[in-house]
């Protein structure tokens, strides 16, 4: 597979040289910026899905057939966007769908149907989908150039910018209609894209040192044990996932209707557990290099399931609040630990399954979790995540050793 951003320069990443020169710098500094764009904007969707539920009338079971839009528009535009980065470039997709994103974002807040509401969140949940596989392809690149474990910084941007879309979506909540507060987010994302994509559409990304490269020119072959360890972690990342679309799609509907918080309490339930899972990827490196990648899997998943049984579960809303803050810690550094074991193991291919299986988990969530919200109840609906961060932590576990082996075949 050729890289997604040819050479055009090189930039010193080895041993005594420079790892960060200025291009590569304001190459990681833009990318950064998409990545709390896109969180930002996720978040600002987010805190209004109770206001938009009320608007279209629609119960808990039609909310999530709606949602299932996000689902199909991300999932079928996942599967197209890394032949789209290999045509044109992952720098180029990442700006064109920073401008995509912020325009569809203000589509939900015109709906008055659940029918409508599903449609429109298609176009959402396209751009969405198109931009995290972008990013995410970008970010593979720049971590490969620089050659030090960085990844965990990106995501830990898009949990900030998730903590502040938040935050402010909560401050406006009770004064600021829907339609009004999408509009804006919309003339906001389209200003930093702006701002941030000519960077990106002006540097691209070194390879590694030929050293570093050695085997890696075209396809990875990988057998049918190789195979079904990127599955692995795919599906370690797709249970981690699960947890943070849930938590963002319906976290703030269960403070306010089971719990009876106030709508800007409700509100920054996410903006909680985004600022967790932000501190979580901050230390991400620094914990890794600690405790190594089983144990930091493992920890994590227990941690999460812990905490999300608390947040299902408590009957106070500072007890939820508590439990969402835990279980955002703990899901933390699983999905970028996932994505990049599965990038060693099979390069940019291994990348691309994984991140679209772990986005498929966040995206295909909270409708599930709106299914058995009818059939059950909002709270033990959640505690599907709980089940399924165990899980992951049990898959960790079983991955500790999986990878060396399919290294000597």
């Amino acid at each position: 597979m050729p890289q997604l951003n040819k050479l055009r320069t090189a930039l010193p990443g080895g041993p005594g040289g420079n790892p960060a020169p200025p291009s590569s710098s304001r190459l990681r500094t833009a990318l950064t910026v998409f990545f709390a764009l896109d969180g930002f904007i996720f978040a600002g969707w987010v805190v209004r899905i109770p206001a938009i539920k009320h608007q279209t009338g629609a119960s808990a079971a039609t909310l999530g057939l709606a949602l299932l839009g996000v689902s199909a528009g991300a999932v079928i535009t996942m599967m197209l966007t890394g032949r789209l980065c290999d045509r044109f470039g992952s720098h180029t997709v990442t700006v064109v769908c920073g401008v995509l994103l912020p325009l569809s974002i203000a589509l939900p807040a015109q709906t008055h149907s659940a029918l409508s509401l599903g449609l429109v969140l298609l176009v959402f949940g396209a751009a969405y989908g198109g931009m995290n596989v972008a990013m995410n392809s970008a970010a593979v690149d720049l971590v490969n150039a620089l050659r030090r474990p960085v990844m965990p910084s990106f995501h830990a941007a898009f949990s900030l910018g998730g903590m502040v879309g938040a935050g402010l979506g909560g401050l406006v909540a009770g004064g600021l209609s829907p339609s009004a507060h999408l509009l804006i987010l919309t003339g906001f994302g389209l200003l930093v894209t702006a701002f941030a994509g000519p960077v990106l559409l002006r540097h691209t990304v070194a390879k590694p040192a030929p050293e570093a490269a050695a085997g890696s020119e075209g396809p990875k072959r990988l057998g049918g044990r190789a195979r079904r360890v990127v599955l692995l972690f795919g599906m370690i990342a797709l249970c981690t996932a699960y947890g943070e679309g849930a938590l963002a799609d319906w976290g703030a509907l269960h403070l306010e209707q089971d719990l009876h918080a106030h709508p800007g309490i409700a509100a920054a339930g996410y903006s909680l557990f985004a600022l967790a899972m932000t501190a979580g990827r901050l230390t991400g490196t620094a914990l890794l290099e600690r405790l190594g990648q089983t144990r930091t899997l493992v920890a994590g998943g227990g941690t999460a399931a812990a905490g999300m049984l608390l947040g299902a579960l408590a009957p106070t809303t500072w007890l939820a609040l508590l439990g969402f803050a835990i279980t955002g810690l703990g899901l933390a550094n699983i999905f970028p630990v996932a994505v990049s074991r599965a990038g060693e193991l099979a390069g940019p291919g291994g990348v691309a399954a994984a991140s679209t299986l772990g986005y498929g988990g966040m995206l295909l969530g909270p409708p599930a979790i709106g299914f058995l919200t009818d059939w059950f109840s909002l709270p033990a609906a959640l505690t599907t995540v709980t089940l399924l961060a165990a899980a992951a932590a049990a898959l960790g576990y079983a991955a500790r050793n999986v990878s060396h082996t399919v290294t000597s075949e």
